[in-house]
């Protein structure tokens, strides 16, 4: 019993400190801008808005939601994230899109489709970019929030094609605008056949779909004339320009 009192008062001090850091990293948030390019066009296609904080011990965006997952404040979080994003978007360049991370469950958030939501005013300009951090199926009321969503002028991505197990699958319940395909089949593209065939059979059913498919993680430019070569157009990388501050311009 004594062992159980101990282990109860450590899990309380573990969350204590954990909010004390979470609210720390709010604080001291901002977004970063990593552009998208189109490689034909050579031109700037979008921008990926990035979480950031100077919270030192939540420096990480990974362990930044991790800690919001854990505290239940994973709704808080979202909403400082697109009223950051708001704030930045009097600056940016015309034509140009910009991708909003969220969470699965951010879609159903009556603030991101309210007429007072921070990227309401926007939302012709923005991508919703999901990740696959939950299973798209598991969020209730899904359906019908996307088709507001759109019908509000949205357009959704879908984050990490490749990578994880629901995939396709979280492709076909979304069937979003555009895909990113995630980087693990980005990297080293080049010497590998068989991401070259399943990066060639991406592109194809995207075009059946009129879907976008853009490959991101691109470091070298092997990669990119690769890429090219299997029909990819937009890239997102190192290659281009790091994430930083307002929008960085991009390396041709």
């Amino acid at each position: 019993m004594a062992n159980q009192q101990r282990d109860d008062g450590r899990a309380i001090g573990d969350r204590a400190g954990l909010e004390s850091r979470f609210v720390s990293g709010l604080d001291k948030m901002w977004m970063a801008m990593q552009p998208i390019l189109s490689w034909r066009a050579h031109s700037v296609y979008a921008y990926e808005a990035l979480l950031r904080t100077e919270e030192p011990t939540l420096r990480s965006p990974v362990d930044f939601v991790d800690a919001a997952e854990r505290l239940k404040r994973t709704e808080e979080l979202g909403r400082r994230v697109r009223r950051c994003v708001a704030d930045q978007l009097v600056d940016l360049p015309s034509s140009v899109k910009v991708f909003v991370n969220l969470h699965p469950a951010d879609l159903v958030d009556e603030e991101l489709c309210s007429a007072n939501g921070a990227l309401t005013p926007y939302a012709h300009a923005i991508v919703l970019e999901v990740t696959e951090r939950a299973a798209l199926e598991q969020v209730p009321g899904l359906i019908p929030a996307v088709a507001r969503l759109r019908k509000l002028g949205y357009r959704l991505a879908l984050d990490d094609l490749g990578a994880g197990y629901a995939g396709l699958s979280s492709f076909a319940v979304l069937e979003p605008e555009i895909v990113k395909v995630d980087m693990s089949l980005v990297r080293g593209i080049h010497h590998s056949k068989t991401k070259q065939k399943l990066f060639r059979s991406f592109a194809s059913l995207c075009q059946e779909l009129d879907t976008e498919i853009i490959a991101e993680g691109v470091e070298v430019a092997e990669e990119r004339e690769c890429l090219t070569d299997l029909g990819g157009d937009l890239f997102q990388g190192y290659l281009f320009a790091r994430p930083g501050r307002g929008f960085p311009e991009a390396v041709f």
